[in-house]
């Protein structure tokens, strides 16, 4: 039980953040009320990018150690990361709907997004198509160190070269943050919170995958 303490603390936590999201924060100008979107969609964005990025390095480190053990915790990562990325999708529609009155318009943002899912959807489906393990794990590997390069393009870098209609209320062409305090205070503390929840998912994740691992060796 004592061990549990911090899950606790970030229920509590996360309860906070969306009461304050909902009751606390006032909404951005031009957005409205769909300013309360901001305070899931983006750290989700950010999970699933941190999520993928972890993911790559322990595929290095497979690839350096030859470990399974290494293989499990990259395949845990991409799987959350994945998640995530559907979740920020999600997000972003249901807050296209109500700018756009669209949940899709193949905006730079949109169509980038997308793309990221086929990757990492191309990363399940490579290791779905091999059964033996070890090669699973080299050539996954391979797989995601490489998917990984074009996550900082697909997120960040793309959508920004071309004319955009998804609003950038955080940081404005001058690169300065210009955010109401009450509005940043949450923002941070659900990035925070995102953080925290993918580590315990990740926990658990890897945990389950070991204990079938241990079973799968004993048969």
């Amino acid at each position: 039980m004592k061990r549990d303490w911090w899950k606790w603390l970030l229920g509590i936590w996360m309860t906070v953040m969306i009461l304050g999201a909902f009751l606390y924060t006032p909404v951005a100008k031009g957005l409205g009320q769909t300013t309360r979107v901001l305070y899931f969609h983006v750290p989700s964005a950010w999970v699933a990018t941190l999520s993928f990025f972890i993911s790559a390095l322990y595929s290095i480190r497979y690839l350096q150690k030859q470990n399974i053990v290494y293989d499990i915790w990259a395949a845990s990562s991409a799987q959350i990361g994945f998640m995530f990325t559907v979740l920020a999708t999600v997000t972003g529609s249901i807050w296209a709907k109500e700018i756009w009155q669209s949940y899709w318009n193949w905006d730079p943002r949109e169509t980038s997004i997308f793309v990221l899912l086929l990757i990492y959807a191309a990363y399940f489906a490579l290791r779905s198509a091999i059964e033996e393990k070890n090669q699973k794990a080299r050539l996954a590997a391979v797989y995601s160190i490489l998917a990984f390069v074009t996550v900082p393009f697909l997120v960040f870098v793309i959508p920004r070269i071309y004319d955009s209609l998804h609003p950038d209320p955080l940081i404005n062409p001058e690169r300065k943050i210009k955010m109401d305090p009450r509005m940043l205070q949450v923002f941070l503390g659900s990035l925070f919170g995102f953080t925290v929840l993918f580590y315990w998912i990740l926990r658990i994740k890897t945990e389950i995958e070991f204990l079938k691992l241990k079973l799968s060796k004993r048969m």
